[in-house]
């Protein structure tokens, strides 16, 4: 049988099931606790970062309730120009309504010369726990307003 030496120069395949490595020679590549560490901080920052996010989402859902009551206010507007009267019976404007993703629910007060527009979250919906900006809600004068804890960023 032949018997091989091993050395820097010895093929490959030789080397690799002929020869030891040497005790203090490491392999490359990461430990456990190094992937371990790294997956735990990949899960912090997706935590933290999907919190942002909900908040976000949140945020940008409210536009529909500024949209809604702002082309409502309009269309009434409009009635009062052709009518003279906000509540004529010939309007195209039918209240209460929902928005078109079903966040929010448009009710008013209509008379002869005022109204007073509401958007309230839809109970089960996303919005529904919106804290900071529960109603809305938009006047013939175009003055708004808005409940919950936190009404600075609502309009």
């Amino acid at each position: 049988m032949k018997r091989f030496t091993c050395s820097p120069d010895s093929p490959g395949l030789v080397r690799c099931l002929f020869c030891k490595r040497p005790a203090s020679a490491t392999q490359p590549g990461f430990s456990l606790i190094e992937l371990l560490i790294a997956m735990a901080i990949a899960v912090i920052v997706a935590a933290v970062g999907l919190g942002y996010y909900g908040d976000y989402v949140t945020s940008a859902n409210r536009t529909e309730a500024r949209a809604a009551l702002t082309q409502t206010a309009g269309s009434l507007d409009k009635c009062k120009v052709l009518y003279g009267i906000y509540n004529n019976a010939n309007c195209n404007v039918s209240l209460p309504f929902t928005t078109d993703n079903d966040f929010y629910r448009i009710t008013g007060v209509v008379g002869a010369t005022t109204f007073v527009l509401t958007a309230t979250p839809v109970a089960g919906e996303r919005q529904a726990s919106d804290a900071n900006c529960k109603t809305f809600t938009l006047s013939q004068t175009g003055r708004t307003g808005a409940t919950g804890d936190d009404t600075s960023d609502c309009w």
